[in-house]
């Protein structure tokens, strides 16, 4: 396991999400946005309305039909656009503004899951936190860096298994991984970094 990682920070030693925010509050609102939708779509949508709003205080101004008109492009904008607002509400008059660093306390804003909580925590507060995607799962059970039923257990799997050296950007060398080497269909093995130690029998020439 140290050797995949290794090999995995050897080749890019400070790996970025690609959800694009300028500060908690606006990180929180493009994961949020992010379900069931692509990062590319999600940054093209949050141009926009982050210039317009990247606080809770503006975002609640902008209200749920101003908030709408940026993200129609966006799988389900219209729960999305009312979770937004509502969790733009509870971070005014539950703590002031601002994002909170606890995992139980984002899980309890309207559309923030656990994953959306981990992604928060990873990125903006530097927590250790791993958050399952569908790349992740499919990288994690694939190679058997973290296999597992369901994504609570791959995430378990990627805790347990990963040296604590590479914990903090474990989520994002295998979701980017995942993206555009261990694709779902065809995956690149020829250009996979770690193809010799992976478990995966049915490998791509």
């Amino acid at each position: 396991m140290h050797e995949i990682f290794g090999r995995f920070r050897q080749s890019d030693a400070s790996p970025k999400g690609e959800l694009e925010h300028v500060n908690a509050f606006t990180l929180l609102v493009a994961v949020a946005l992010s379900a069931q939708a692509t990062d590319a779509g999600v940054n093209k949508a949050t141009r926009s309305l982050f210039k317009a709003a990247d606080t809770p205080e503006k975002m609640v101004a902008l209200g749920e039909a101003g908030l709408t008109e940026h993200i129609k492009t966006i799988g389900l904008f219209r729960q999305k656009a009312k979770n937004v607002i509502k969790l733009s509400r509870i971070l005014i008059e539950d703590y002031s503004g601002v994002v909170p660093s606890s995992r139980a306390a984002l899980q309890s804003l309207p559309g923030v899951g656990r994953k959306t909580a981990n992604v928060v925590l990873n990125m903006w507060f530097k927590h250790p936190s791993q958050a399952v995607d569908t790349h992740i799962f499919r990288v994690g059970n694939r190679t058997g860096i973290a296999p597992g039923k369901d994504v609570d257990a791959v995430e378990r799997a990627i805790e347990d298994n990963v040296p604590v050296e590479f914990q903090q950007h474990a989520h994002h060398w295998l979701i980017l991984h995942g993206r555009y080497i261990c694709v779902a269909r065809k995956p690149k093995c020829g250009a996979c970094i770690i193809r010799d130690l992976c478990l995966y029998e049915e490998k791509t020439l």
